[in-house]
């Protein structure tokens, strides 16, 4: 896709938020159901199903989607798409390349064997490799831009609101 492309897909909707921002607002839903034989929950979305357990270092055999690796699945593959379109609306060429997501976890966390220790990721990092012939500063910019603009990220760094009720 060209950057006239991608603007030109973009731009009525930029059109649209700016007269009727209403209209730009959207919630997303996903629907879980628990699978009480296998300690599993098969997640529907968007006309996919994915099939989520325990990861092996909580008991589960390697099977099943883990819910850690889906969250970094998540960043990595916003933060490729936010930091491909960037780089499309700039004119900058990209040839290929990879976004890597890594996190860090304690088990004994999630396994109630720690007090002490969080549950969840203590660190995330997210590391682009990049097959283009951008100078440097066009790097740089589309590394901010793609921080900026990945929901993801985002929602990673400046947690919103959350809550649980049981129904």
């Amino acid at each position: 896709m060209t950057s006239d492309e991608l603007r030109a897909k973009q731009a009525p909707y930029k059109a649209q938020f700016k007269d009727n921002p209403a209209s730009a607002q959207a919630t997303l839903r996903v629907t879980g159901t628990l699978d009480t034989e296998q300690v599993a929950c098969r997640i529907e979305s968007q006309g996919h199903t994915i099939a989520a357990g325990l990861h092996p270092l909580a008991g589960g055999d390697g099977t099943w989607a883990c819910s850690g690796d889906m969250l970094l699945e998540s960043l990595a593959a916003c933060a490729g798409v936010t930091l491909n379109a960037v780089a499309t609306a700039m004119g900058i060429p990209l040839r290929g390349g990879r976004v890597i997501a890594e996190g860090d976890l304690d088990f004994r966390g999630t396994l109630g064997t720690s007090k002490e220790t969080p549950v969840g990721f203590q660190n995330i990092r997210l590391r682009f490799e990049l097959d283009t012939d951008a100078t440097a500063e066009q790097k740089a910019t589309l590394l901010k831009l793609a921080e900026r603009y990945c929901v993801i990220f985002q929602t990673l760094k400046q947690p919103p609101n959350i809550s649980a009720e049981l129904a």
